[in-house]
């Protein structure tokens, strides 16, 4: 594919999906409710529009070969970029799927130690720092700070100990 049709691909598909937006958001109310403000789907509706405006002037800009994008006919992905795309697609795959049964933080902690040491390269220090942070700092934002739990599946039993501290 080139970095031409890659162009003319995501102003479609991206057009598509802001014409479903508006659809999906005009089952809602999208005017002016009298004493309270916008409906509940005006945002996403005036949103969605803007998208497909972008969307509509990037197809005119591409028919009339204006960008450097839209003459380019070199390819778009080396062989190199989609291994590395495809890894990360995995990778976030393998992150929501394992949500599922090991819960959010036993995921993210083998997602991160996969991505920072494997992908990225890292050294020990900074991916065990990483992997062991990150976690931690998003346990204390949802679970403690916004009270949202965040799915653990089995490994809830390991929490409690932490719950006993924090709701003691």
């Amino acid at each position: 594919m080139t970095v031409r049709t890659a162009e003319f691909v995501m102003a479609i598909v991206l057009s598509l999906c802001s014409i479903g937006l508006m659809i999906k958001s005009a089952e809602l109310n999208i005017g002016w409710i009298e004493g309270r403000g916008p409906g509940s789907g005006a945002w996403p509706f005036w949103l969605a529009t803007g998208m497909l405006i972008c969307c509509l002037w990037t197809l005119w800009r591409w028919f009339r070969r204006i960008t450097p994008e839209s003459r380019n006919t070199s390819l778009y992905m080396s062989h190199q970029t989609m291994v590395i795309v495809g890894t990360s697609a995995g990778a976030i795959l393998f992150l929501l799927a394992a949500t599922h049964w090991i819960g959010l933080y036993a995921s993210l902690v083998l997602f991160l130690l996969f991505y920072l040491k494997y992908v990225g390269r890292h050294t020990w220090v900074l991916t065990i720092v990483l992997t062991i942070g990150i976690p931690v700092f998003i346990f204390c934002l949802f679970e403690w700070a916004l009270k949202i739990p965040l799915p653990k599946a089995i490994t809830e039993p390991l929490f409690y100990p932490i719950y006993d501290l924090m709701y003691s």
